[in-house]
């Protein structure tokens, strides 16, 4: 990925979508643009046009944390976004992101089965690990069950972005199909930000890429978010709609990997399906 190009068209992107009124500037008359100027940014930052110009133009190296600081107010940009300007900013410094540059390559599960004794100890939850890549490494008994459809025949390792962009399931699956894959690829992208000499992120981008158009359109909009905490929905083969909350923790032994937990609201109709769905997984290895 090229860390010029990256910067240049993050920080377009981001300019366009400052209006003037927004950033408590006159709109003014004849403008051409419905975001912000660079001078109007240049200004708000308290830098130089030409210097503003320089660094939008891709020539971040050797900026100085206050003048970062310093535009990404003028651009109103959230904490991810801020964080995704200061990676940026340290790749074209060559400076690696604290534990990333020399991370390990994302190791089978088995081989550390205390990571899979975690996970098959949270018997009410779904519970799974996912790496930078969106590969599913790991899940407790519910997750198997629930990622099913993504999980297929277990021909090889799965890979929630192939699902989302690549599976006509998906769709049925995530009903809110639309918001799933804008989180996915801003996800990736505040990844790629991180590493961005991850090969194997690169490749995949790549694939999807050529594969989807919505996904071209999607990381061509320099949108990056992470993952936080919130509320999903999913419509399952098996025992129909979730509503379904969510907690990421970072997995400190493996730089890179985080362990999501979904669960339902106890008492709510999901929390009955999830413990349907249990029974009904329970009833499938047994069965096997």
């Amino acid at each position: 990925m090229d860390n010029q190009a990256e910067v240049r068209e993050f920080l377009m992107s981001r300019r366009a979508k400052i209006t003037p009124e927004r950033a408590g500037l006159p709109a003014g008359a004849n403008r051409r643009v419905s975001g912000l100027r660079r001078t109007e940014v240049a200004s708000l930052a308290g830098v130089s046009v030409e210097y503003y110009a320089k660094i939008e133009r891709g020539a971040i190296a050797g900026a100085s944390s206050s003048v970062l600081d310093a535009i990404a107010r003028a651009l109103q940009l959230d904490d991810t976004e801020r964080t995704h300007l200061f990676n940026l900013a340290r790749a074209a410094d060559g400076i690696p992101v604290s534990g990333r540059i020399r991370r390990r390559a994302t190791r089978n599960p088995a081989s550390r089965p205390s990571l899979q004794w975690a996970l098959d100890t949270i018997t009410e939850g779904i519970a799974f690990v996912r790496d930078q890549h969106q590969d599913l490494l790991a899940t407790n008994d519910l997750g198997r069950a629930f990622y099913s459809p993504v999980i297929g025949d277990g021909g090889r390792i799965p890979n929630l972005a192939r699902f989302q962009f690549l599976d006509p399931a998906s769709r049925e699956f995530y009903p809110d199909w639309q918001v799933f894959a804008e989180m996915c690829v801003s996800i990736m992208r505040a990844e790629a930000g991180r590493d961005p000499n991850d090969k194997a992120l690169q490749d995949l981008v790549g694939e999807l890429s050529t594969r989807s158009d919505t996904f071209r359109t999607l990381w061509g909009a320099h949108d990056v978010r992470t993952h936080g905490s919130g509320t999903k929905r999913f419509n399952h083969p098996v025992v129909g709609e979730l509503t379904l909350a969510y907690e990421e923790l970072a997995i400190t032994a493996d730089p890179g990997t985080v362990l999501l937990i979904y669960t339902a609201e106890p008492g709510s109709p999901s929390a009955e399906r999830l413990r349907l769905l249990a029974s009904w997984a329970a009833t499938s290895v047994a069965a096997d």
